[in-house]
């Protein structure tokens, strides 16, 4: 059963999980809790109300209503979330969602958004619509059309960077795209910085150069990449993932092709230890969308996350940032950061 970021799972337990990785196991499909039904919740399909749940909660929730969701995972070596094959009702999509929003007759406003990006994107690069997707909230219809954000998906590597280029030259125009801008600074950063990783004025620095978030009519989307099928290299045993604490680190970002994946990637070089176990760090990874972009190659970063031993073919150690969620205390940001904001 096939599976990978930003796909949803909604299971026989009316419960919408979303995928968080490309490689499963094969009894359960690797993901994270997003959705839950709520008598009291604020966002309704089907006549029945539901709820978004964070880390804390999706834990709980599970742990004290539906523990089979949980496992003991023997290559993390740690208490993970997944699907257990017989649980999947269906795989929910985003290129097969984004179809399904263009081919209808009957679109609020914010699915008009969602097309008018669509053919934004398509004209200004040439990638096709089956490289596109929609994801987040809309993906399983529990979105709200006056505040809800689009999360949209393309797929492939290569076409997710020209995407980007493109929209970094579009917004520059008097068009209906712009970067981030006013009051949505604020609401964005309420939304994802959880803690005092980063400053309000750092974060609208790094978010100004990523070319990965803007607004339409009114909108905040964000321009999220995935692989494509042929792309997803591996299998899920050959490599194993062995916790070893927390772990501080300078380096030099090498390669940062894969920086908006999903977990988005860093290979780094040079590394200097600043607190932990003094081993070759590799690769910095981040699980949460914050921390994606956030270094191009070349630069020198410091990180903060869990230490992981990697076990393959060979042995590497790995930074990794987001093991929850809202990522308390991890953090990726540039060494030496001079703050020149002029919006």
């Amino acid at each position: 059963m096939r599976a990978r970021p930003r796909d949803f799972i909604h299971t026989t337990d009316d419960l919408f999980f979303a995928t968080t990785t490309y490689l499963h196991p094969d009894d359960r499909i690797i993901s994270f809790l997003r959705y839950i039904p709520d008598q009291n919740g604020d966002r309704s399909l089907n006549g029945i109300k539901y709820s978004k749940v964070d880390s804390k909660q999706a834990y709980e929730f599970l742990g004290k209503n539906f523990p089979e969701y949980l496992f003991d995972c023997d290559i993390t070596n740690v208490l993970m979330m997944g699907v257990p094959t017989e649980k999947v009702e269906q795989i929910l999509r985003p290129n097969y969602r984004l179809k399904e929003i263009i081919e209808s007759s009957n679109r609020d406003k914010l699915l008009n958004n969602v097309v008018k990006l669509a053919n934004i994107f398509h004209e200004s690069t040439g990638i096709g619509y089956d490289k596109m997707g929609i994801s987040g909230s809309i993906l399983p219809g529990l979105y709200n059309p006056n505040v809800s954000d689009m999360d949209f998906v393309i797929y492939g590597l290569k076409n997710h960077r020209k995407v980007m280029e493109a929209f970094a030259d579009i917004k520059k125009e008097n068009g209906p795209l712009k970067g981030i801008e006013g009051e949505y600074w604020k609401r964005l950063y309420e939304k994802r910085i959880k803690d005092n990783s980063l400053t309000y004025e750092e974060f609208r620095w790094y978010e100004n150069r990523k070319h990965n978030r803007g607004i339409l009519d009114g909108t905040l989307f964000d321009i999220l990449q995935t692989r494509d099928w042929e792309e997803i290299k591996g299998s899920y045993r050959a490599i194993r993932y062995e916790p070893m604490g927390c772990i501080e680190i300078d380096c030099t970002v090498k390669n940062a092709l894969a920086a908006y994946d999903n977990p988005a990637v860093y290979q780094v070089e040079d590394v200097k230890v600043i607190k932990g176990a003094n081993v070759p760090i590799t690769e910095v990874a981040s699980y949460t969308h914050t921390y994606a972009g956030q270094a191009m190659e070349n630069e020198r970063i410091t990180a903060r996350g869990k230490l992981e031993k990697v076990i393959g073919e060979d042995v590497n150690y790995r930074l990794v940032v987001g093991t929850t969620r809202e990522s308390i205390g991890e953090y990726i940001k540039l060494k030496n950061l001079n703050l020149n904001i002029n919006n």
